[in-house]
């Protein structure tokens, strides 16, 4: 997917600036008074936080609609008082959600930053790095220990219990990791299509080969024009039976994707939705177990 968009506009960054300095109070009374105060980039992490935080964090997360397009995302007043009231703002980083260091840099607090690229070490400069790193479950087992780190800092009082319930997340994530290992017996070698490298870091665990031409998925993601050609030698993945399977961002659609879900349909090619986001009654563990188990049952076919 492209980066999402700046879109702090100077009317509402000048507003977090007044709105900041009516929240008056530091972290630490913030902390102390009324929990801990959490913003986070997408409800993706506020999930974690939400989790390792229990009834102690209040996690505002700023995109966190299912059905929406992260793409048409809208700087809020809401969200700028949010993130001026901050203790800890999670993001993903590597150019994924900018906006966050815009409406970071409109208030005068001074929050934890914790960003998951950051912590997962990833070089971001690397060619073919991909942002969206909430598909690699090493990466958020790392993140999720830092998020329990950080809260303890916030509010050393409830230091153990956000330890505890991070070791139980991480111990949920290590068991996703073990399954994908036990699986890929099945998907190694897999030949894969995606709309967008949104799932890439789960493919790569399975040793799928994503067979999609580089042109296709850099244009969709970047929300630029795919030729002709390079079109055609995507929709013939399916009609030559190279991939097993389909796995496309269900966020995002044009007509050149819609294209492509058509033809891996008209072919009997296996169909995965993943989305960028947290669905409803969802949380991480389970969303994430939702989507290895149908790439596997999809590349297993």
């Amino acid at each position: 997917m492209r980066p999402l968009p700046r879109r702090a506009t100077p009317a509402l960054l000048a507003s977090a600036l007044a709105l900041a300095a009516v929240a008056g109070c530091g972290s630490d009374e913030a902390a102390a008074d009324d929990g801990v105060q959490v913003v986070a980039s997408t409800n993706v992490y506020g999930d974690l936080a939400r989790t390792i935080g229990g009834d102690r964090v209040e996690v505002h997360s700023v995109i966190d609609d299912p059905s929406a397009d992260p793409h048409s995302y809208e700087a809020s007043t809401r969200t700028q008082l949010a993130v001026s009231e901050a203790d800890l703002v999670i993001e993903n980083g590597g150019g994924y959600d900018d906006f966050m260091d815009t409406l970071l840099s409109a208030t005068d607090a001074d929050p934890t930053l914790l960003t998951a690229v950051e912590v997962a070490g990833m070089d971001t400069g690397a060619e073919g790095f991909n942002e969206h790193v909430w598909y690699d479950l090493p990466a958020m087992s790392q993140l999720t220990g830092a998020i329990a780190d950080a809260l303890g800092e916030i509010d050393p009082d409830r230091a153990d219990v956000y330890t505890a319930n991070a070791t139980e997340l991480q111990d949920g994530i290590a068991g996703l990791v073990a399954r994908g290992e036990q699986a890929r017996t099945a998907t190694d070698g897999a030949g894969v299509a995606v709309t967008e490298p949104v799932p890439g870091y789960l493919l790569e665990a399975l040793g799928a080969q994503d067979r999609t031409p580089a042109e296709f998925s850099e244009a969709i993601e970047e929300g630029g024009d795919v030729s002709p050609v390079v079109l055609r030698d995507t929709l013939d993945l399916f009609s030559t039976g190279q991939v097993r399977a389909l796995v496309y961002n269900s966020q995002t659609s044009g007509p050149e994707t819609e294209q492509v879900l058509d033809a891996a349909r008209a072919a009997g090619t296996a169909v995965v939705p993943v989305t960028e986001t947290l669905p409803d009654g969802e949380d991480y563990l389970s969303w994430m177990g939702g989507n290895l188990d149908a790439v596997v049952a999809a590349l297993s076919a």
